[in-house]
């Protein structure tokens, strides 16, 4: 009982190691990422993927209002993981940042810099007591001086470069089927329909276009652009990914 309740002191301060060099709410706010939807992102040659899985919890509820894919700069987007306010506030601040780089010198942010910004932020609210850290992760990716960059952050504050990766919900299983089929020179088309696929594999292999979101930022053009959903249903039928059972139950979403 007595350890008991000194975990349980530990874990209510942020500002306060446990003696096995442990903070306790940044832990949960890993356990906080877990519980939202899926998010996805795949580098190519020939840009960067970001796919997000954004079933609805209600029928009654409009698609358009469920936003886990965001524009951060021309050529920047952002795709979030956990808690969906949490998540607004960190998109905020990079689109923030991305405004003041051009206005200061002139020229887009890089892709590196705006995530060590973001993750900068992030980890001052892991030092500062009567503040809570932020209980979302975010897939930031985009084109640096014509290369594709892709980035995580975590709600530590550290951030990490992917190929490909995937944070949410089933992250392991998402992650398994990404290292077993992702390749170094994949197409974009190529990565869109890898992305799908995976999150497709934690849906009984079926999806909707409605149901997720797919954005793209090319080497080519340098710019974030978002997938209609005319388009992802042409990429769920070329990867055999139409529902089959017109009854579907949406499960919930963050």
């Amino acid at each position: 009982m007595q350890g008991q309740a000194q975990q349980q002191a530990y874990d209510r301060g942020i500002t306060i190691f446990s003696p096995d060099g442990r903070l306790y709410q940044v832990e949960y706010a890993r356990e906080a990422v877990k519980r939202g939807t899926a998010s996805i992102g795949v580098r190519t040659p020939e840009g960067v993927v970001l796919a997000a899985d954004k079933r609805s919890r209600s029928p009654l509820m409009e698609p358009t209002s469920v936003e886990k894919i965001h524009k951060a700069d021309d050529h920047v987007g952002i795709a979030s993981a956990g808690h969906v306010a949490d998540a607004r506030q960190l998109i905020d601040f990079a689109r923030r940042q991305a405004q003041v780089n051009r206005l200061r010198y002139g020229e887009p942010i890089g892709i590196e810099t705006l995530t060590k910004e973001v993750t900068d932020h992030i980890q001052q609210y892991t030092q500062v007591g009567g503040a809570r850290p932020f209980g979302v992760a975010l897939l930031i990716g985009g084109i640096e001086n014509g290369t594709p960059r892709l980035y995580e952050t975590d709600p530590s504050g550290t951030p990490y470069e992917w190929k490909a990766v995937s944070i949410g919900a089933e992250r392991g299983d998402l992650q398994e089927y990404l290292e077993e089929n992702y390749r170094d020179d994949l197409t974009l088309d190529e990565g869109i329909g890898l992305a799908l696929r995976a999150i497709a594999s934690t849906n009984e292999g079926q999806l909707e276009s409605g149901g997720v979101d797919v954005a793209t930022v090319t080497t080519e053009t340098e710019a974030f652009v978002e997938l209609t959903n005319d388009e992802i249903d042409e990429y769920i039928v070329e990867n055999d990914l139409e529902p089959t059972d017109e009854d579907e139950t949406d499960e919930p979403a963050e």
